[in-house]
């Protein structure tokens, strides 16, 4: 991450900067500041609080100066008309100075997953670096890119969205030169209006590659085998079908170990073992093996990195407890990661709870999908928790898939479902926490495991 003038971010982004002050550095950029550090550049925005009222903190915490719209006290400044546009605009420059190859990977489901999962495999070879947790959008991803290191040859960057031209917007800043789109499901269909909508939405990280960009896609998910219209960039397929996948995979098999199947592509077969439960990822690994074949990164070193890799707290995470499983999955939540997840919890030995929260963003759809998830909830569990708004609809599901009326249950507060909890776990009992990001699960496990004093 090199230091940047006050005076070259001005210029980058049209800013006016006080002579005196326009020589001053910064490292890195900062929203926040609970967690700002001292010498980056503090992001003045507009939230529930007028974000020029923190100025002073920042500074007495060590920014080196201010990105803003206003002037406030005698502070290093660059004072800009939008200061979350300036952002983008110093960032994008930061980009191609440092001019590696990035890497942009969205999708509706598991994409933090698949980010993480190519990183892992592209450090092998390169320096690497990749978006934070929580980093994918239009502040995230910035500030992001202005903390990379200036010897990074390979970025690979979370973009995520849930109304359009967001992503068109991301992709102005990253200009991938590769992208990724893992999946089209049905996140952000409040916003989006459809699934055709979410297509075209995801479809604008093109608007930012070059021509000769490589847009590399799942062929085993059925809104991406057929494109409204075909882009100006080369299309690569990875999954099952051998007649349009030029990486292919095959013999999947989930084994006590994990994850194991066979890969074909770029003129070579070598096999994958993953240490994670659920065919759902396969995919995601996929996408890591179809980046790094095409950047170049031999199969041993593909095959060592994906062996090692373990997923981000909150994203499946199973551990004991006692004599209890827990299945942490509460990062976030749709459909179909929560089909996914219940299809995990159902081949688990023992009695199997699936204590789930609301999905969120869904708009027109929510009743459907959680009346839907409470019947394929009620296929893999024998009791089921559900909290949240529409949590008497997934119970409803759960009842006409044919659980018996006492055996799902839905929940208004976090403190009565942990309670609950408490008192109906025994050992040997297999636990799956999920729910989309707002319904805070992680609040109802951090309960239900504190012991009472």
């Amino acid at each position: 991450m090199g230091k940047l003038t006050l005076k070259q971010a001005a210029a980058w982004c049209g800013g006016w900067v006080d002579p005196k002050y326009e020589n001053i550095e910064f490292l890195g950029a900062n929203n926040d500041t609970r967690v700002i550090q001292p010498g980056q550049l503090f992001i003045v925005l507009q939230g529930a609080r007028d974000g020029h009222d923190f100025i002073p903190m920042a500074m007495e915490k060590g920014a080196a100066a201010v990105l803003c719209s206003r002037r406030v006290g005698d502070y290093p400044a660059i004072i800009v008309d939008d200061p979350r546009i300036a952002l983008g605009d110093i960032a994008r420059q930061e980009r191609r100075r440092i001019g590696f190859k990035a890497v942009g990977i969205t999708g509706s489901v598991g994409k933090s997953t698949t980010k993480e999962m190519v990183a892992a495999v592209l450090e092998s070879t390169f320096r690497t670096a990749k978006t934070p947790v929580n980093h994918n959008n239009d502040i995230g991803m910035p500030m992001a890119i202005l903390a990379m290191p200036e010897d990074t040859q390979v970025a690979v960057l979370e973009m995520g969205m849930n109304h359009f031209r967001e992503m068109a917007y991301l992709s102005s800043i990253a200009q991938p030169d590769i992208a990724v789109i893992v999946n089209i499901g049905s996140m952000h269909i409040e916003h989006l209006g459809s699934i055709e909508g979410i297509r075209k939405a995801k479809l604008e990280i093109l608007e930012g590659m070059t021509p000769d960009g490589k847009l590399l896609l799942n062929g085993d998910d059925q809104m991406l085998r057929a494109l409204p219209q075909q882009p100006e960039q080369e299309i690569t397929y990875f999954g099952k079908d051998k007649a349009m996948c030029a990486v292919q995979v095959e013999d999947i098999q989930q084994t006590q170990e994990g994850l194991r199947f066979h890969v074909t592509g770029s003129h070579e077969e070598f096999v994958i073992q993953l240490g994670l439960e659920g065919e759902h990822f396969v995919a995601d690994a996929m996408a890591a093996v179809t980046v790094a074949l095409e950047l170049g990164v031999i199969p041993v070193r593909i095959q060592e990195r994906l062996a090692m890799f373990r997923n981000m707290a909150g994203r499946q995470e199973i551990f004991h407890h006692g004599e209890t499983t827990i299945i942490s999955d509460c990062y976030n939540a749709g459909p179909e990661s929560m089909a996914a997840a219940l299809a995990v919890l159902g081949k688990k030995d023992g009695r199997r709870i699936a204590v789930l929260g609301d999905m969120l963003e869904l708009g027109d759809c929510a009743w459907a999908e959680h009346y839907r998830i409470g019947r394929i909830a009620a296929e893999n569990a024998e009791l089921i928790f559900a909290y949240g708004p529409n949590a008497d609809r997934v119970v409803k599901g759960a009842i006409t898939g044919g659980m018996a009326e006492t055996k799902a249950r839905s929940f208004g507060t976090h403190d009565e479902l942990a309670q609950t909890l408490k008192f109906t776990v025994k050992p040997g009992d297999v636990l799956l926490f999920k729910g989309s990001r707002g319904m805070h699960m992680e609040l109802v496990l951090e309960k239900f495991l504190k012991e009472e004093k």
